[in-house]
């Protein structure tokens, strides 16, 4: 696994790149010289976390406040109209 340093001059200037490096190995984002961030694919963040992904319904359904109850109402024939325009 390769592994690529820049500094954050660097890493602002070209995310496009840094990203790029990123698919071979980290990328160590650097602060007057001295390591501060490193970036790296979801993947390799999440079996290093030892986390698996989350799905979209799993995030929402965490979000608090969101146990609302929906119950839309049912359209029929005589409810639909062409649009003016």
């Amino acid at each position: 696994m390769q592994m690529t340093t820049v500094s954050s001059t660097d890493f602002a200037r070209d995310l496009n790149e840094a990203k790029k490096a990123a698919s071979a190995g980290p990328v160590i984002v650097t602060d007057e010289g001295r390591p501060a961030y490193a970036l790296l694919k979801i993947d390799d963040y999440y079996r290093l976390a030892r986390k698996a992904p989350k799905s979209l319904l799993t995030i929402m359904d965490a979000i608090p406040g969101g146990n609302i109850d929906f119950d839309p109402p049912t359209l029929t024939g005589n409810d639909l109209k062409p649009a003016d325009f």
